[in-house]
């Protein structure tokens, strides 16, 4: 039961707090390049720091939505965009050495995993009006624009602007310091339960993670293999491509890097509105094919590439990836909204985004590697698991039920 009745514009804030959060997590993309130039950090070393991203990523996303199911949205989300500001702090004094790269590269992780779990799930809650798709669209909007202006304005500071290895970070401190005072006037949707014991309170933060029954079919056949292709899709345009055509561009590098990401992630937004209309309820199924008929086009683009090695080739994979992306990203929540109940939507989000953000992690795979295979055997490889993974959505969408 909810506690009150949220005004309309309550949701507004909590998306504020997505979006910082989304700002810090995706602000180190384009970096990649500097740290390598600057910091003198091996590709191997600027990747493994994007793997430690998504290490702090999973307990923050499998942890941080039960627990605000059972002790309230606020709180959790309050301590998650306070921790992304903390990140940053750690980020920008920290550039000479590796590990407090790591450290604040992994608690970033545990924030955007908060925000992520806990904000999609509030803004839903907050939400009110017939279009059902429309928290969803929310959220990964509020997300996604994090995301692509994040790492817009880090990219840019750190071509043009001073102190390239501080500047970025400390206008994200500044952007969300602010935030979390914000988030203490927003209602509580999810009234904090009981205390239980210990291990009672174990025993229900796994059950929220559990898929219900009725809907396991469809989401080993839809979902699972969808999901990891929304973050290995962004891995592939802004990590891999240019690392791969970075000599083409000279001193450029940083401001092409950046400008992929952008690219990227702004065609996700904009095609965010044709996957609501793919999953209107009457032909569900349509829109997962569709993501991952375009995550196997962009795919087949980057292993074209990886023997071509274009700039303007790579920003085309880019642009294709980028709309895979965005219509998965929105198809794989409405999924989920419809699987899981009120008790459990934060935790099963949880679990979706956790699936999303191993494909995070591909990168970071395709560079330890690369020292057995080339890159054009690995992407083309990767391309032929896309096309299995269409086979098996195509299949599920086509025999489950929505």
């Amino acid at each position: 039961m909810l506690r009150t009745r949220p005004s309309t514009p309550s949701w507004r804030a909590v998306a504020l707090a997505m979006f910082a959060c989304g700002w810090g997590g995706n602000q180190f993309t384009p970096l990649l390049l500097m740290y390598r130039r600057l910091g003198g950090y091996s590709a191997l070393s600027v990747d493994a720091f994007l793997g430690a991203y998504v290490v702090g990523l999973v307990p923050g996303l499998l942890l941080a939505g039960p627990v605000s199911d059972r002790r309230g949205r606020r709180p959790v989300l309050v301590a998650g965009t306070a921790a992304s500001a903390v990140a940053s702090l750690v980020l920008c004094f920290g550039g000479g050495s590796a590990w407090p790269i790591y450290a604040g590269r992994l608690l970033t992780g545990v924030a955007v995993g908060i925000a992520m779990a806990v904000g999609t799930s509030w803004v839903k809650e907050l939400s009110s009006g017939s279009d059902q798709a429309l928290p969803a669209r929310r959220a990964s909007l509020c997300q996604t624009a994090g995301f692509a202006l994040g790492a817009g304005v880090a990219g840019a500071l750190a071509q043009w602007g001073p102190w390239p290895m501080v500047t970025p970070y400390a206008v994200h401190v500044v952007l969300t310091a602010a935030v979390p005072v914000l988030l203490l006037r927003v209602p509580e949707t999810r009234p904090r339960a009981a205390a239980s014991p210990r291990r009672g309170l174990l025993r229900a933060l796994l059950a929220d993670l559990r898929v219900p029954a009725p809907a396991r079919r469809r989401f080993r056949l839809v979902v699972l293999p969808m999901a990891p292709w929304v973050f290995g899709s962004a891995g592939l345009a802004y990590a891999v491509m240019p690392q791969l055509v970075g000599f083409r561009v000279g001193d450029w590098g940083l401001a092409y890097a950046t400008g992929l990401t952008v690219l990227t992630l702004g065609m996700g937004l904009a095609v965010q509105p044709v996957a609501k209309r793919l999953h209107a309820r009457a032909r569900a199924g349509r829109a997962p094919v569709a993501a991952m008929t375009a995550m196997l086009a962009g795919t087949a683009l980057c292993a074209a590439n990886a023997v071509l090695l274009s700039a303007w080739l790579a920003a085309a994979a880019a642009a294709v990836l980028g709309a895979a992306y965005g219509i998965a990203v929105v198809s794989g929540l409405l999924e989920i909204q419809r699987m899981a109940g009120p008790d459990d939507l934060a935790g099963l989000t949880g679990v979706y985004y956790t699936l999303a953000y191993a494909g995070f992690l591909l990168p970071a795979l395709l560079a330890s590697l690369s020292g057995w295979l080339s890159y054009p055997v690995m992407l083309t490889a990767v391309a032929g698991a896309a096309l299995l993974c269409l086979a098996l959505v195509a299949t599920g969408a086509r025999t489950t039920t929505a």
